[in-house]
């Protein structure tokens, strides 16, 4: 394990939003859209079930692909301002079955400054270990999804929203038996 699993889950989350973005239809274009996606990623407290509530989940999603691309120091500026803008106070709870975890807004706090600090911490704790490279985009030539590389030796290339591995692995043994027939 690299972060705390609260850490990890936080990231996944951050991952899942930006990547309902660069699926062959938005994943986020309707409130049962939205509805599916928090619930698909465990998120509770409390919920307007808007039209607004949609839209800054959407924005979010937005700041938050542009924060996954930052440099260090960007991504320091705009985890910071994140945390300021919320009055972020960091607390330990236990709740819904999950062990101690840090929270910093309350269950009350509107869903998306919720879900962006929950991101916020997460990234804090991405930066304090050093560990921005760890927030890649797909490798493959035809995605532009991210993902996070939590293996051992830093080796994930591949997004998980579809079979871009798969592809292009087959792409390059084709290449290869192409390049072998003809004698290249």
């Amino acid at each position: 394990m690299i972060f705390a699993p609260d850490t990890e889950v936080a990231l996944g989350s951050v991952v899942a939003l930006i990547n309902s973005s660069t699926q062959v239809s938005d994943g986020l274009l309707t409130r049962a859209d939205l509805d599916e996606f928090l619930k698909a990623q465990g998120f509770t407290g409390s919920r307007t079930h808007n039209d607004a509530e949609l839209r800054s989940v959407r924005q979010l999603r937005a700041q938050l692909r542009g924060l996954w691309l930052a440099s260090e120091q960007e991504s320091v500026d705009q985890v910071n301002n994140i945390l300021r803008n919320a009055r972020a106070l960091p607390q330990l709870v236990k709740h819904d079955g999950w062990e101690y975890h840090i929270h910093a807004t309350t269950p009350e706090a509107p869903l998306s400054e919720r879900m962006a600090v929950e991101a916020a911490m997460a990234l804090v704790d991405v930066l304090r270990s050093g560990e921005l490279s760890r927030l890649r985009i797909c490798a493959a030539e035809d995605c532009e999804a991210v993902l996070l590389d939590l293996s051992r030796n830093r080796s994930k290339r591949y997004c998980d929203t579809g079979n871009c591995a798969n592809r292009e692995h087959v792409r390059a043994y084709r290449q290869r038996k192409s390049e072998q027939k003809h004698g290249l």
